[in-house]
């Protein structure tokens, strides 16, 4: 079994709280054991970063050492905390001095980071640690019936020099052989690495939103049933917005945005009302139907 300090993030504990219990189930599943880390902060996305770098990494410094004291990787399930504490791991990590300023912040807390932690999503840990050949033994049901788009959003792609995908190339595909490996049919659609616009929302609706609905109708145009992502704000946004989206190009899609531990747990068998799926914006009805024989 292979046990993670759990850093779930903001949006599956608040926004979308729904995905936090379909990824602790998922976890159970393939025998993840994970230790949530209980008083870590947000990882500063976003605003926080680009108006004060340094304490954004003093933040994401401290829940590294956490984990470091806890003695295990971190494990998170939000493609934007991998790629914020990703990049922030590489400041830190490249540079001895800055180490040191940033533990001189964390002294106060008796903490101190030694450069050691390992931060990776689920679907990196399901593909490179726990194996496809090792998840397909626990597919109880099979997604033949489904196509599903990949939507990777831009925090796990980019910048790749800080995701290490110099040491693990198969990053860049590995939405999409998960999505094979549990019997889905992949919609390899053109947007699948582009942003969703959620980190324009609260400056320029009118683009966050066209952005949505490009997103959701390309991949609804190609035949896609639903789309996944691993990130959590991405859903978000394509599931929250896709109303107004739907609204503002005059055209419906009403595409189902699952996030990644909810596609896996319809593979597995899960109860799909225990994986959150009945409290989306956009209706999971039809999906499930096609996905869960009868």
């Amino acid at each position: 079994m292979s046990k993670y300090a759990f850093f779930p993030g903001c949006v599956s504990r608040g926004g979308c709280p729904e995905l936090y219990p379909a990824a602790m189930q998922v976890c159970r599943r393939l025998g993840i054991e994970l230790e949530e880390m209980v008083g870590a902060s947000c990882t500063g996305a976003g605003v926080l970063q680009e108006k004060n770098q340094f304490l954004g990494d003093v933040l994401n410094a401290r829940t590294f050492a956490m984990a470091e004291w806890m003695g295990l990787p971190i494990m998170t399930i939000c493609s934007t905390c991998q790629g914020v504490m990703s990049q922030a791991n590489k400041r830190l990590t490249d540079d001895p001095e800055y180490l040191a300023r940033v533990n001189a912040e964390l002294a106060e807390e008796y903490l101190e980071y030694k450069g050691t932690t390992v931060v990776k999503h689920l679907l990196w840990i399901i593909i490179e640690d726990i194996g496809v050949e090792t998840l397909k033994t626990h597919v109880r049901n099979p997604l033949t019936h489904l196509k599903v788009a990949p939507f990777y959003g831009c925090y796990i792609l980019r910048p790749s020099n800080a995701l290490g995908f110099k040491d693990y190339p198969g990053r860049e595909t590995s939405l999409e052989e998960l999505i094979e490996a549990i019997g889905g049919e992949v919609v390899n659609f053109s947007g699948k690495s582009r942003c969703c616009g959620f980190p324009i929302l609260t400056i320029n609706e009118a683009n966050s939103v066209a952005m949505v609905g490009k997103h959701t109708s390309e991949a609804a145009d190609m035949g896609a049933d639903a789309m996944v992502t691993p990130c959590p704000l991405c859903h978000l946004n394509l599931d929250g917005y896709q109303p107004k989206a739907m609204a503002q190009s005059q055209r419906k899609t009403n595409l189902p945005i699952l996030h990644l531990p909810q596609l896996m747990g319809l593979a597995m068998g899960l109860d799909p009302d225990e994986l959150g799926l009945q409290k989306h914006i956009i209706s999971t009805g039809d999906l499930v139907s096609k996905a869960v024989p009868a």
